[in-house]
């Protein structure tokens, strides 16, 4: 727990199946509660105060409501205070090639409701070091690198998809998921289950060899004598180690290379970078976790667009362009190359990368790119009803980590000397070392690489099951397809998970951002009569929020010319401008948008396909609030950059 950084005063909640993993977690953690002997019973009821067990009944099973009320008495008499949260499978029960991975998201995301609900920022989840040897052969069977080797983390944060909205800041604040026993071993769970004489359920359904997981748990427990098992344990925290170090390298790179725009792009300064002396590992883990940022995706960049990344950094034009940089028409020629030859850019992972401008091919832009191959590759929006208290989870979490960072600093961190397999590229390769270091026997390497050739064999018949050829291919949908979303007036929307918005129609001009001195000098609020806003105003009730396109730039400029718009083709002026010294509708929105032609300047092309824009029920451009345009003076809107994730993926911990 210290490890972690919690302390007992800390609001906690665990996640208790019934099984003898989470039943001994709740135990453990108890007992640790009342051993701090602060304020520890709740005098109302007489439970422990500040711990919340969760039991998610998935109602897949029939006899599932029952155990769920066996789980809850059986934690209640720990004087564990308990909840049970049911499933409501709203599309149907999950198909059963899906079912375990069905289940997992929607357990995590009712133990995530739970905590908000109660307003606890710690989830305790009950793995152990059985399951790491599990997930260890699971990923070996896919391929994966040492840092997919690691397992899960000891501690991550989870970001909530669908939170109340408290005030900006809640937002970007997540849940810390916290494993504890990662450590301990199966044998252990049920023996800290026997000495307390606490019993517990088994589901049927963890026997079932259809599963992946399932089988591999089978296929370990004939193996499990003391060598292979130390051996195994023992190449996962080297695989750990090696993410550790990874981790403090990237880390250190972001902080000194990225730069974050408030309009929700990246630029990387590679000669800061240095890609030359950085480690592949390194330099791909960090390209990694830039794009997963700037799109917001629920899950990194793997496989062949990692090495099609780390391909496209390690020959970014940089050394070219610095050959000739003395000589400046052939240095300007190369520019105009560089901007526009194709082999310059890229687009991976829901984001769009190219020399940044005016750069001179020294720094990397990385902005999201709206024409994703799917909705799933692009973050999702969600709307935000405003709550009137303050967001519960700030203070513990900060004061969390902060204890946690504390811990950490006293620890010895390796050197680069010190990690292993950082010239690993393969899973093979990894083993090899391995069995080079020592760190596994001619036995346990044989064992693991027959676990892995039978999963391996498993996975591709299942593949090849579930993805017929004429079906393989992605559907390309425009981005007019899924990057839109209704948004009414006085609506906080958190739109694709980046931006931050709400708009309303306002009693009152909105002095404060008018486009120009001369028309705030003239535009004046007293004299606006009560119907409000101008009978030929295109401002109404509904609005829908997308991100920018060309046509939107081509409108502004010939607003900005005073061409022709649609309120004012027959000369209609607004119904409040009855005085002299009042300003047209046309005049105002020709100079807002002359002032936004001028902002948009500043911004990358690129970038600006990922601004949001808000237009009206007939597609009229009513406001692009990143700029400062707006349609009608009457007409507040509010564009806040506000990423669900942090860059960095937020707080983690393979220690």
């Amino acid at each position: 727990m210290a490890m972690a950084g919690l302390k007992p005063h800390h609001r906690i909640a665990v996640g208790v199946s019934g099984g003898p993993d989470s039943v001994a977690l709740c135990v453990l953690t108890s007992e640790w509660k009342k051993d701090a002997l602060i304020g520890i019973i709740d005098e109302k009821d007489g439970y422990i105060d500040g711990l919340l067990a969760i039991v998610v009944d998935h109602g897949l099973r029939k006899e599932s409501k029952d155990e769920a009320n066996v789980v809850y008495d059986r934690v209640s008499k720990l004087g564990v205070r308990c909840e049970i949260a049911s499933c409501d499978w709203l599309h149907g029960r999950p198909k059963l090639g899906h079912l375990q991975e069905a289940a997992r998201d929607m357990r995590y995301q009712i133990l995530q409701n739970v905590c908000v609900e109660n307003q606890i920022s710690v989830l305790l989840i009950a793995h152990h070091a059985d399951d790491q040897a599990e997930l260890f052969i699971l990923r070996l069977s896919r391929n994966s690198g040492v840092l997919g080797l690691s397992g899960t983390a000891f501690v991550s944060e989870l970001f909530l998809t669908k939170i109340h909205y408290y005030g900006e800041e809640s937002c970007t604040n997540g849940i810390l998921l916290v494993r504890p026993l990662l450590d301990f071993s199966k044998e252990d769970m049920y023996e800290i289950c026997q000495k307390g004489s606490i019993l517990w359920v088994e589901d049927p359904t963890n026997q079932s060899p259809l599963f992946t997981r399932n089988r591999i748990r089978l296929s370990l427990r004939s193996l499990k004598v003391g060598t292979f098992r130390s051996e195994v344990q023992a190449l996962i925290s080297a695989c750990r180690k090696t993410r550790s170090f990874v981790d403090r390298i990237c880390s250190n790179l972001r902080s000194q290379t990225v730069t974050v725009n408030a309009h929700g792009y990246a630029t990387i300064d590679v000669q800061k970078l240095d890609p030359s002396s950085v480690e592949d590992i390194c330099l791909s883990k960090f390209f990694t976790l830039i794009l997963q940022f700037v799109s917001q995706r629920h899950r990194p960049v793997r496989g062949r667009t990692s090495k099609l990344l780390l391909e496209y950094v390690r020959n970014f034009p940089i050394k070219l362009l610095e050959m000739v940089s003395l000589y400046l028409f052939i240095s300007s020629v190369y520019h105009f190359f560089l901007l526009t030859s194709p082999h310059t850019s890229l687009t991976a992972a829901a984001c769009y990368i190219c020399p940044a401008p005016r750069s001179n091919g020294t720094k990397i832009l990385v902005c999201c790119s709206v024409d994703s191959p799917s909705p799933s590759e692009v973050a999702s929006s969600h709307k935000y009803f405003h709550e009137g208290n303050t967001h519960f989870m700030t203070n513990d979490v900060k004061d969390i980590l902060m204890n946690a960072k504390s811990y950490s600093d006293c620890m010895v961190l390796p050197d680069a000397s010190d990690v292993p397999f950082l010239q690993a590229t393969t899973s093979e390769s990894i083993l090899g070392e391995a069995k080079k270091h020592h760190l596994l026997s001619e036995s346990t390497h044989e064992s693991i690489f027959l676990l892995q050739k039978e999963e391996t064999k498993h996975f591709n018949a299942k593949t090849e099951v579930l993805v017929p050829a004429h079906e393989s291919m992605l559907q390309i949908k425009s981005p007019s397809t899924h990057v839109r979303d209704a948004v009414g007036p006085g609506q906080f929307h958190h739109f694709m998970d980046r931006f931050l918005l709400m708009w309303r129609v306002q009693k009152q001009i909105m002095s404060d951002i008018l486009p120009a001195g001369e028309i705030a000098s003239n535009w004046n609020a007293e004299l606006v009569c009560r119907d409000f806003p101008c009978s030929s105003c295109v401002v109404g009730q509904e609005a829908t929020v997308r991100t920018m396109v060309e046509a939107d730039w081509l409108y502004l400029a010939r607003l900005s010319k005073g061409q022709t718009m649609e309120s004012c083709q027959e000369g209609k002026v607004l119904s409040a401008c009855k005085m002299r010294k009042i300003f047209s509708c046309s005049d105002y929105v020709r100079l807002s948008a002359q002032t936004a032609l001028l902002m948009l300047k500043s911004i990358p092309l690129a970038a600006r396909r990922g601004l949001p824009v808000l237009v009206n029920s007939q597609g009229l451009l009513l406001s692009i609030p990143n700029i400062c345009f707006r349609y009608c003076p009457y007409l507040s809107v509010t564009a806040t950059y506000k990423p669900r994730v942090p860059l960095g993926g937020g707080h983690s911990s393979f220690l």
